[in-house]
């Protein structure tokens, strides 16, 4: 189709009416309701979310209720009345969402949905692939509300979508995947082991795409030159990729580092989109013209370049929604990626929590119409079976999900080392689970990839023509070198269970088929267990009486309010907000549990001193510090304004993951208050959002594991100094930051073996040859440079995956300080 990208006031949009009472009576009982959101919302399966918006139906007769009016309604009825914000507008998503095939339209909107549903049923491939092309997100959301799981299997496995970058996706009979390394601290030597094992398993044949946890231009280049050069050196057809910020991309972009595929994360709601994502359309346009003039992958014969990321629920967990259910802003989402003609699409319903999908069922029920309407719609979708472990959603419900997409024909899943992601805290497909499916409907990776494994030995055939495990399969040590080199690689990643010797060479992963072998599957649930409990932890305020502290409280009474609606976990009740008034300090710092008080009580003793140190001798005043149980993010920006704080540093605990250590990892937001004229106007300048009032930085993966609550503490510290001397953070910060360094060197990264052991506190640099050695530490701050310097030396030896922060780095280049890597 291609991306043709129409000026927005070029796309017609029907004046909006005024909402209508749909009545029915149905066993001598009246159902009404009122305007067409009211409607689609009722006619869904009841879900969390929009339980919690108050948009489900109240029982199951309503439901269908809701369903016998919406399936006599004709897609014209719909097309007149398109969903407006909270003011009564037309946003810029439902805008894009009209910009669709008129003449195709034009032959079905006389149809009701009832018969639309019956015409995907009846007709061949070619005319469902078709007619989604003539329809809004509106049209296609109705359609799937009245569609049962196995309508929406048969409707979807007939729409194929392909694309082509530098291979070729979704072609019949394929099943690809997207290696996905992620580590706390983005570690080079972690990443690389682990999409070592992922390609011995033949995944990796639709991208290597990494979520970072420093979103910095410096950063995502390194990663993304890690990608290419392992991509180059082993001849993988595939495709790279680094999941920070679009902004952050275009960057990287323009100083020279391989932007292979650009990735933005997009909603249903322009409020969403572009107050909480930091995106607005007319970027996504600049992405799209970009990448077609300068994409790495055009002289490989890439024709899409483009990957995003969405899922149910978003627009309702930040609250803007507009008043529309979970299902119908998710399908305007996919009316928003249809635009840019993308490589890949997929949805990661179930990432967010309870607050949007409580239960197997509904998370299940969800992704399948998820796929339906993106296919539907015109996208390739992937598709990531995800849940967290704050919610009733388990392994077993995950891979029932999974095992019903690959029967209604996904293009792509996700590979997440044994399905624990060690970042993200959260759980998704795995190689084992790709590998199952491939076998279990005789699925290939992609053309390309395919012939890659076959003569890697990865994948063979029998005799019948059917997919099996080559001698290869599951061998990460054919990538390496050496034993040492394997070694060092394996003993970087957390979360491993270990590898099976064969011989010299051969060193697989523990598997039984392409399962998991029984012994490392009953540790990784074991250790799931106890994650999940930390996920009910609740604070325990006397453990905290050395911290000199006040206790407020939030509008969340107990721990299942606080899962499972998220909005009374970000406001102060009463009682306590008559406490407040204006301090006028520079710092506020909160402590609350998020969703682990164990995280809390683990870092907090350790990092509040070295926190609080490092601000007051900069000169900073701060508050008395205050704890909230059961307190969300969107907490401090309630606090900021009830005492005039500048900045509001939020500790919380982050949602725990696979296994018992990282169920202690804690979260530093800080969050500055835009509180001069001067200050806001920047900011609505950098944002297109009029209504900005905050903006946040964040330093995650803080534990005995990820980052040491110590090191954070100074690392927080800086941060914050930072946002106070440059009144912005989050995007704009990094931005400001950014333009005082020199451009990211183009050079290949050299893995390296990781260092023998954690550093659990900040350490004196030891002088080598006039240099300084901090090849022992995974944080170089601000205060080592200086130490450095005071030190008369002019050069320092540091790991490959350590982060240097920008405080650090300005140093280092005003110094001229050169850096060598350990080897």
């Amino acid at each position: 189709m291609g991306a043709k990208l129409t000026p927005l006031d070029q796309i017609f949009v029907p004046a909006p009416k005024a909402d209508e009472t749909y009545t029915i009576t149905m066993l001598d009982r009246e159902y009404s309701f009122t305007g067409l959101k009211a409607l689609l919302g009722a006619a869904d399966l009841e879900k969390s979310g929009d339980r919690n918006a108050g948009l489900a139906a109240r029982d199951e007769v309503e439901r269908e209720a809701a369903r016998a009016i919406l399936s006599d309604m004709t897609l014209q009825h719909l097309y007149d009345r398109p969903l407006t914000d909270n003011k009564g507008q037309v946003d810029s998503v439902m805008r894009v969402n009209y910009d669709i095939d008129m003449a195709i339209f034009n032959e079905i909107s006389a149809m009701t949905i009832g018969e639309l549903k019956d015409h995907l049923l009846e007709a061949d491939a070619q005319e469902v692939r078709r007619i989604g092309f003539g329809m809004t997100g509106v049209m296609v959301s109705a359609v799937a509300k009245i569609m049962d799981v196995h309508d929406m299997i048969f409707a979807t496995r007939k729409i194929r979508r392909p694309t082509k970058a530098r291979t070729s996706i979704g072609m019949p009979n394929t099943l690809s995947s997207r290696i996905q390394p992620n580590h706390p601290t983005d570690d080079l030597t972690a990443i690389t082991a682990q999409l070592y094992i992922g390609m011995s398993m033949g995944s990796g044949d639709l991208m290597f795409g990494l979520n970072p946890a420093e979103d910095t231009v410096e950063n995502i280049s390194s990663c993304l030159h890690l990608f290419d050069k392992v991509r180059r050196e082993h001849g993988v057809p595939t495709q790279i990729c680094v999941l920070s910020h679009i902004k952050t991309q275009l960057q990287c972009l323009e100083n020279g580092a391989p932007v292979e595929m650009i990735f933005q994360s997009l909603a249903g709601t322009d409020a969403t989109l572009v107050e909480e994502f930091d995106v607005t359309v007319d970027l996504l346009d600049e992405a799209c013209r970009t990448m077609a003039a300068k994409g790495p992958l055009l002289k490989d014969g890439g024709v899409h370049q483009i990957y995003f990321e969405t899922g149910q629920g978003s627009e309702f967990s930040y609250n803007k929604h507009n008043g529309i259910d979970m299902a119908t802003t998710e399908a305007l989402t996919y009316g928003l990626c249809r635009r840019y003609d993308p490589c890949m699409v997929n949805n990661v319903t179930g990432f967010i929590g309870p607050e949007t999908h409580a239960t197997n069922h509904e998370c299940i029920y969800s992704s399948l119409q998820d796929h339906f309407m993106g296919k539907l719609i015109g996208l390739p979708m992937g598709m990531a079976p995800c849940y967290t472990l704050h919610a009733d959603i388990t392994m077993e419900g995950q891979q029932m999900a999974t095992s019903l997409l690959s029967a209604s024909g996904a293009n792509y899943y996700m590979d997440v080392y044994l399905g624990a992601d060690r970042m993200l805290a959260y759980f998704d497909t795995s190689g084992h689970d790709d590998q199952t499916m491939r076998e279990i409907y005789n699925y290939r990776t992609t053309p390309e990839h395919y012939q890659w494994c076959l003569a890697k030995g990865i994948f063979k055939e029998d005799e019948e023509g059917n997919i099996t495990r080559g001698e290869n399969w599951g061998n990460p040590r054919m990538f390496c070198k050496s034993d040492e080199e394997f070694q060092a690689l394996m003993e970087s990643v957390p979360q491993n269970y270990g590898f099976s010797n064969t011989d010299k060479t051969v060193k697989r992963v523990p598997t039984a088929g392409p399962r998991m072998k029984n012994s490392v599957a009953r540790e990784l649930r074991s250790n799931i267990a106890i994650a999940r409990e930390a996920a009910r932890s609740t604070i325990r305020m006397d453990e905290f009486a050395a911290l000199n502290f006040r206790r407020l409280d939030s509008e969340a009474g107990c721990i299942e309010e606080h899962h499972n609606a998220p909005d009374m976990g970000a406001r102060l009740n009463a009682e306590s907000l008559a406490k407040l008034s204006h301090e006028n300090r520079d710092i506020q710092i909160v402590v609350t549990d998020g969703l682990s008080a164990e995280a809390v009580h683990h870092s907090v003793p350790d990092m509040l001193p070295v926190l609080e140190d490092g601000l007051r001798a900069r000169g900073y005043t701060l508050g008395q510090t205050i704890v909230v149980p059961h307190g969300r993010v969107k907490l401090s920006e309630s606090i900021a304004e009830a005492i005039n704080a500048k900045v509001v540093i939020m500790l919380l605990g982050e949602r725990p993951g696979g296994d018992a250590r990282s169920s202690r990892s804690m979260s530093a937001y800080m969050v500055y208050n835009i509180n001069d004229e001067e200050t806001r106007s920047k900011a609505v300048e950098y944002s297109g959002d009029s209504t900005i009032g905050f903006e946040d930085t964040v330093v995650n993966n803080i534990y005995y594991g990820g980052i040491p609550p110590i090191e954070a503490g100074a690392l927080v510290a800086e941060r914050t100094h930072q946002i106070l001397v440059n009144k912005a953070a989050g995007n704009r910060l990094n931005t400001i930051l950014g333009a005082s360094l020199t451009k990211t060197a183009k050079a290949e990264p050299t893995v390296v073996a990781p260092a023998s052991a954690q550093q659990t506190a900040p350490q004196a640099a030891e002088t080598v040859d006039g240099g300084a050695d901090f090849s022992g530490q995974k944080l170089i701050s601000e205060a080592d440079i200086r130490k450095v310097l005071h030190g008369g030396a002019c050069t320092i030896t540091i790991r490959r995956g350590a982060l240097i922060t920008p405080a650090a780095r300005d140093l280092m280049i005003q110094h001229k300080i050169e850096t060598s890597f350990t080897s």
